[in-house]
């Protein structure tokens, strides 16, 4: 079997499932792993159930990482203050403490075509291309961020930012 490239991220942002999922695919994800603490959406196709079964349809996993997800605390602080420094800085200290889980998204993303899904269009403003850089730092792969139109490589969009 082929390594997998990298490690994906995506966010639906924007998009229906259809498309979301259609992007997936051109991509040749095997298994979307959601990092989203609660898996629910006000978007039709994008909570847990609904989406898992359109994924299966397509023959794509599901696999929802809870532990991976953004604190609630974390959330609701930066809907109050904005302060992106600080949200990152709190979710980071969250992130230390999910060792396990980062170990197992690892050893996921070193055997299938894997990529991780939150809300957020742009994955600089995502708490999934943390996990992400965590994962990759654990010696998985590198990162790229699938969008609506196009795959961005992670050194691509530090580049930019």
């Amino acid at each position: 079997m082929k390594r997998p490239r990298y490690l994906y991220t995506a966010g639906y942002e924007g998009m229906t499932s259809e498309a979301f999922i259609g992007r997936l695919a051109a991509e040749a994800i095997r298994t979307l792993v959601d990092v989203r603490a609660l898996p629910l959406s006000r978007k039709p196709g994008f909570s847990k159930t609904a989406l898992s079964k359109l994924l299966a349809d397509r023959g794509i996993g599901y696999l929802h990482m809870p532990s991976l997800g953004c604190p609630k605390s974390v959330r609701d602080r930066y809907k109050l203050d904005r302060d992106w420094t600080q949200y990152t800085a709190s979710f980071m200290e969250h992130l230390a403490g999910q060792q396990a889980a980062i170990a197992e998204l690892a050893k996921i993303g070193s055997t299938t075509t894997a990529a991780l899904m939150c809300f957020e269009a742009d994955p600089a403003q995502c708490h999934r291309t943390f996990v992400a850089r965590a994962v990759s730092q654990a010696g998985a792969l590198p990162v790229a961020h699938i969008t609506a139109r196009t795959v961005i490589p992670e050194l691509a969009c530090r580049a930019a930012a």
